[in-house]
């Protein structure tokens, strides 16, 4: 299976844009986004053209493709306008063998994980920096932001497929790192 994974497009129509670009370039099976979809937060500045309800728009055409977490800017009204779930905490995957704790990161994060053994993988966003960072016991991966990223890092997402996982950016579909399990 083919994955692609995002986070934190924050109401972004412009790099909503281009994820969905991404999306049919890629093909992936699936798009799985780690929360902060609609709204940029307090915390955030306005990302490049604000406008929640064309994301809104813009993922809905998608919708059978895609999975979803709940990020600490979700709402209860944001299922309301969004054709796929939206306000579960975590959902665990089974891929290529590895157990994948996906979430947004404002519950559970490498500073307080849940209950993960080795070899299972904990799958954030939240914090618009990209990682892979081996923790004990688990791997810590993150794809980073679509619309806000920090420490100087590229507007992007990751792929996972057959163990293979690369974070690549939306110039090019450009990748800036790979590594495989």
């Amino acid at each position: 299976m083919k994955l692609m994974i995002a986070s934190d497009i924050h109401g972004s129509s412009y790099y909503c844009k281009k994820l969905l670009e991404a999306f049919k370039k890629e093909k992936p099976n699936k798009l799985l986004l780690l929360g902060d979809l609609l709204y940029h937060g307090p915390r955030n500045d306005l990302p490049k053209e604000y406008h929640p309800k064309e994301v809104i728009s813009m993922l809905n055409s998608i919708s059978d493709h895609i999975l979803c977490v709940r990020g600490n800017c979700e709402a209860e009204v944001d299922q309301m306008v969004l054709d796929f779930p939206v306000l579960s905490d975590s959902c665990i995957l089974y891929l290529d063998k590895h157990l994948v704790f996906a979430t947004h990161g404002h519950i559970y994060s490498p500073e307080n994980p849940p209950k993960l053994k080795k070899g299972d993988i904990l799958l954030n966003g939240h914090t618009h920096i990209p990682a892979w960072e081996q923790k004990d016991p688990f791997l810590y991966l993150n794809p980073g932001s679509v619309s806000i990223p920090k420490n100087n890092s590229p507007h992007g997402y990751m792929i996972w497929e057959n163990d293979h996982i690369s974070w690549k950016t939306f110039e090019n579909s450009t990748t800036y790192h790979e590594m495989v399990l």
